[in-house]
């Protein structure tokens, strides 16, 4: 039986600061349960959250409280004992925050798992230490470089399996660092786990004194994310033109909008693409008061100095150092949805704060996720399927690559005859 918990989940410090990170991994690799090993430890659930995974698991006639209860909330994944949908789960610690987005294993949910890793700091990546590396752990991995995730965390889970063995952990590392290799990476930890009976998890275990390196939860709280922000291209996407047309505010017009990247201050000098009119910010609003400085991710609300034509998708950047604006561009997709990619097909496209259409033009290959092997006689993408194309857009884009600015370089496709998302893209540049 486990010990009581707080009554209460804990509360969460304003000042702590936030890692956004996601699980991935095959089915039955023990996502769920490392996940309600962490929600548990942190003391983030109620007692009788608990009490009810407690009486579950007895019900099931099991020996221990399956923690995995806590995270399969809908009844599908409880009756099936897999996760189906993308879940955020929040907990928090003395020295930080997150934010845990709980992807599926099953193939057929890959495109939750891009939804669930395309803001994540960091992504954990569950290896079953009996069945190695397999097609849904290399899948996984190769998603998180297409998404420049900057770290990666590959946990060897159910060490408790294969008796703790030092040998079986070196060969599966062994096994993973070629594949490795081949993708775009640069942190990258492994750590043995057993999420079932926490070694390893929040506390080093004594079962595997052989590794040296930290336990998962330590490297969590400790992972340095400050550096991963893009500080340097000014870029700020206007979601919203704000007019309040009331006596005391009948002159104001402000600008609202998230900061993507860089660091804006009053009196900047910057530039309003597509248009390329100069002007200089004036003030940066938020709702408690106006302030001196705004950085990624805050939502703030821009006060220029000359009355210029700002509609809703125009982006601010600074003169010097401006996105590309074209309607040309080279992407790759990650295919989302049952029914295939039609060459020449119109689809509405969804980037930063802008909406428009667009044309796929051609399609030079698809990616054998096993092999890394590109096929360039591929037809079309299949669900869950990743390949490079071309797209011409109806009207300019402002746009970075994927690699330099992850807001300026993703996008969404949208069929419009269902509203269905698609695809998710990441754009490599403009066509040469």
């Amino acid at each position: 039986m486990l010990a009581a918990v707080s009554n209460a989940p804990m509360r969460i410090a304003a000042e702590r600061d936030l890692l956004r990170l996601s699980t991935a991994g095959s089915v039955d690799d023990g996502k769920s349960t490392l996940i309600g090993r962490l929600l548990y430890e942190t003391k983030s659930i109620y007692a009788d959250q608990l009490e009810a995974v407690e009486r579950a698991s007895r019900e099931r006639g099991t020996d221990y409280v399956n923690l995995a209860l806590l995270t399969d909330g809908l009844r599908a994944e409880r009756e099936q004992g897999i996760t189906i949908d993308v879940a955020y789960r929040y907990f928090a610690t003395a020295r930080r925050k997150f934010i845990l987005a709980d992807t599926p294993g099953h193939v057929q949910y890959t495109r939750n798992m891009v939804t669930g890793t395309s803001t994540a700091d960091l992504t954990i990546v569950l290896v079953d230490a009996r069945k190695g590396l397999t097609e849904q752990s290399r899948r996984h991995t190769f998603i998180a470089s297409l998404l420049r995730v900057p770290h990666l965390v590959i946990c060897i889970n159910k060490m408790d399996l294969v008796d703790y063995s030092e040998q079986v952990y070196e060969d599966l590392r062994a096994e993973f660092l070629p594949f490795l290799s081949r993708l775009e990476l640069h942190d990258v930890t492994f750590i043995p786990v057993s999420a079932l009976y926490g070694d390893n998890v929040v506390e080093k275990s004594p079962k595997m004194p052989w590794f040296a390196g930290p336990p998962l939860l330590h490297l969590l709280e400790h992972v340095f994310i400050a550096p991963d922000r893009n500080l340097i291209d000014v870029r700020f996407p206007v979601q919203w033109v704000v007019r309040p047309m009331t006596n005391s505010h009948h002159d104001y017009r402000g600008y609202a909008g998230q900061v993507a990247s860089g660091v804006l201050k009053p009196g900047d000098e910057v530039v309003v693409l597509p248009s390329g009119l100069n002007t200089r910010i004036a003030a940066i609003d938020t709702y408690d008061g106006p302030v001196q400085e705004a950085v990624p991710p805050m939502s703030v609300t821009l006060r220029l100095a000359d009355d210029l034509d700002v509609s809703r998708g125009d982006i601010i950047c600074r003169n010097h150092n401006r996105p590309t604006v074209g309607q040309d561009i080279d992407a790759t997709l990650c295919w989302m949805s049952p029914r295939p990619l039609r060459m020449g097909g119109m689809y509405a496209i969804k980037h930063t704060t802008r909406s428009t259409r667009t044309v796929v033009k051609e399609l030079y290959y698809r990616v054998d996720i096993n092999t890394m092997h590109r096929d360039e006689a591929a037809p079309t993408l299949e669900l869950n399927e990743i390949g490079r194309v071309t797209l011409r857009t109806t009207t300019p884009l402002c746009f970075d690559e994927y690699r330099r600015n992850r807001a300026t370089g993703g996008f969404i496709l949208i069929d419009e005859a269902t509203n269905d998302t698609v695809a998710a893209g990441m754009i490599l540049g403009p066509v040469a």
